[in-house]
């Protein structure tokens, strides 16, 4: 079962002592557009021969524009054997809502 965690619970998180790492599965020219905080950047269409790129052991947040890719992704991941994913549910334009109205809505 794919865990669930909002974007401010993301942002205490990541203000913890042993904060998450975060994937953000959005492509390039998303990244720049709207910025998330995030450790790694594989866009959802590359994930599936990258996964030699990421810690099967770490806590893993993964994050897109409004959470299917995300979700997908965390699918992808458990597949491979990662224990400890959860979907950002809402993606940027939640976190735009409610974290930072900075962030813009495409």
């Amino acid at each position: 079962m794919i865990g669930e965690i909002t974007p401010q619970e993301l942002v205490e998180e990541l203000a913890s002592a042993n904060p998450p790492q975060v994937l953000d599965v959005r492509e390039p020219h998303e990244w720049d557009l709207a910025p998330l905080p995030a450790s790694v950047k594989i866009p959802l269409g590359q994930l599936d021969y990258r996964f030699d790129e990421l810690d099967k052991g770490a806590n893993w947040v993964v994050v897109c524009r409004s959470g299917g890719r995300s979700g997908k992704a965390c699918q992808l991941l458990e597949s491979e054997g990662f224990t400890q994913v959860r979907n950002m549910v809402g993606g940027s334009l939640r976190w735009s809502d409610d974290v930072d109205s900075n962030i813009p809505k495409y």
